[in-house]
């Protein structure tokens, strides 16, 4: 039998791999409802931000549900599907938005220094189109993608850009789809079309200590979005898009990104956000992990 190389596990696949068997061997019956990120962040030792990678990566699977405004719930299991899904060599969502932080930051203030007027004229084009695409109901996320691309062509390094392409491009893969999917309102969104015009700003004015901090302060906000608690303040946030929807005021959003008029020449009308129809909640509890599997969390490293 040929010897196989040993890799070094990612953190939230050990926490995964471990609730995964918690559940298999019916620590928590299906139906269930698992305890708090709280008390399960406890229990196993780790931080929240790590857990709740963990909890989307058993999503993904289909072991467990997330109810909005209720708790996390175990499934039923289901049929294998085509092709099981390899998670593998996915990167945790969170650790990706941090690794960017440290390599945007850097491209920005690069690209304030570098950049040529086409360059700028470039990226602003990006910027514009992502609150058209809002504007419409369009996800901005392709626009969204351009833009931090053109800052980092702008900085006139190809090894660079390749770089924040790669990073930028593994947030599309399932752990981040779905992570994103508890929070993707146009409130969110246009909380992020504030954030790019702040490093618009900066590069427009060719500062680039301002560029590194906007671009730093734009990952910093998107990691506190995506590390909130994905049962409450996910939640909050598909209400608060629902009751928007609703309100008396035609198509209005949430919130109006705040954006100068040297950036966008016409008015800006925010789009609606897509409704999500309720999950039904299940009244069955699960019982707290046992003493015997809390043992287990010593497996768990942080």
């Amino acid at each position: 039998m040929p010897i196989e190389a040993i890799e070094p596990q990612r953190l939230y696949r050990q926490i995964s791999d471990q609730l995964r068997k918690l559940i298999v061997d019916g620590e928590f019956p299906v139906g269930s409802r698992l305890p708090s990120e709280r008390d399960l962040s406890v229990q196993l030792g780790v931080s929240r931000p790590s857990l709740r990678e963990a909890l989307i990566a058993l999503e993904v699977e289909g072991y467990i549900e997330v109810h909005m405004g209720s708790g996390i719930y175990v499934c039923p299991p289901s049929p294998a599907p085509e092709g099981e899904i390899d998670l593998s060599t996915e990167e945790g969502p969170l650790e990706l938005i941090r690794a960017r932080a440290m390599l945007e930051g850097e491209v920005a203030y690069a690209a304030a220094k570098n950049a040529k007027k086409a360059q700028i004229d470039a990226i602003e084009e990006a910027f514009r189109l992502m609150i058209e695409n809002t504007d419409a109901g369009i996800n901005p996320l392709e626009a969204d993608r351009l833009f931090h691309i053109r800052v980092a062509e702008a900085t006139g390094n190809s090894v660079l850009v390749g770089l924040v392409t790669q990073l930028f491009d593994a947030r599309l893969g399932p752990l981040f789809n779905r992570l994103h999917s508890h929070f993707d309102t146009a409130e969110v969104w246009n909380d992020a079309i504030e954030e790019h015009s702040r490093v618009m700003k900066a590069l427009r004015a060719r500062d680039p200590e301002m560029a590194r901090a906007a671009m730093r302060r734009h990952m910093d906000i998107a990691f506190k979005r995506y590390s909130a608690s994905l049962v409450g303040q996910a939640g909050l946030l598909k209400k608060k898009a629902e009751s928007a929807k609703t309100s008396k005021a035609p198509k209005a959003l949430a919130k109006k990104p705040v954006i100068k008029a040297s950036a966008v020449k016409k008015q800006i009308k925010p789009a609606t956000a897509k409704k999500t129809p309720a999950p039904k909640a299940i009244s069955k509890r699960a019982p707290a992990i046992t003493a015997a599997a809390a043992v287990k969390r010593r497996n768990v490293r942080v």
